[in-house]
């Protein structure tokens, strides 16, 4: 049976992390998935070490398939996506970071708003739970989607650019608290792009550019997935749903080098176009 969805995980020197979201993986409501991982790990890399080949198993053993591999040299994230794009086969794949904790129904969940709402990507924003205590009431700002998701054009620094600021800390997490949203009256939200669980239409993701704008980056930059969700955002839409369901480990971040922004860069430049050509609904 072919999956309805590729998981593609990207991993970089967090075999304890990656253990553990491919074990939340497992415990996926969807049957048969396809997890796709591509690790670009110092040394020996993380795939033989014996957590990862523990958590590889378990997959297998729930009845998901396996397909990991080294991807070196290192040319940067938006390479390393565009990488693992190219090997995608199912109609729709998840892009989750190697340090992120989903609850068991969350790719079920995804999968019928964007069925519903036939975009371009629907992701959910990433927990911080160490912030649980700490409240932002400027950052919790949101904005329901009161139609059909439709395509926006999003410029950074822009008016809607501060929608980012929902996703920090635990900013969502109190929003969805404070009007008491359960699974059952999930609700999709405008947004400026999602970082760590976003799930996109592959045929859209693809039409609208993909990662491949990658070349025009230097190999230490950050934003890529930003870029990305821009340019399908034009053309097709896309949305975060709430309550969320996925949750950062809050490890400290592998990409040290953040000097160069791909959307800011790329913006600036006139190098990548945002819209991907025309809106589109289909």
């Amino acid at each position: 049976m072919s999956a309805p969805v590729d998981v593609l995980v990207p991993t970089f020197n967090r075999p304890h992390a990656l253990s553990a979201t491919l074990i939340s993986l497992a415990a996926q409501s969807v049957p048969h998935l396809r997890v796709v991982i591509s690790d670009q790990s110092d040394g020996h890399g993380a795939l033989e070490r014996p957590l990862v080949l523990a958590a590889q198993r378990f997959l297998i053993a729930q009845g998901h398939e396996v397909s990991a591999s080294r991807h070196l040299p290192r040319r940067g994230m938006a390479e390393q996506r565009a990488f693992l794009l190219s090997r995608v086969r199912a109609p729709y794949c998840l892009f989750l970071d190697d340090d992120v904790l989903l609850d068991s129904d969350l790719i079920e969940r995804l999968l019928a708003v964007i069925d519903e709402q036939r975009c371009g990507f629907v992701g959910s924003a990433l927990h911080g739970l160490s912030h649980v205590g700490d409240t932002r009431p400027d950052d919790e700002a949101i904005e329901f989607w009161q139609t059909p998701v439709e395509p926006e054009l999003i410029e950074p620094n822009g008016p809607a650019w501060r929608r980012h600021r929902l996703h920090s800390a635990a900013n969502l997490f109190h929003v969805q608290a404070r009007l008491g949203l359960t699974r059952a009256t999930s609700r999709c939200y405008r947004v400026a792009w999602i970082g760590g669980c976003v799930l996109y239409d592959t045929a859209k993701l693809r039409a609208a550019g993909g990662f491949d704008f990658w070349p025009l980056l230097p190999a230490e930059h950050c934003g890529e997935d930003a870029q990305a969700q821009l340019q399908v955002m034009a053309r097709y839409g896309g949305c975060g749903i709430i309550p969320s369901g996925a949750y950062h480990m809050e490890l400290p971040t592998t990409i040290t080098r953040r000097a160069c922004n791909a959307p800011h860069a790329l913006w600036r430049s006139g190098a990548a176009q945002h819209d991907g050509g025309r809106p589109e609904r289909n």
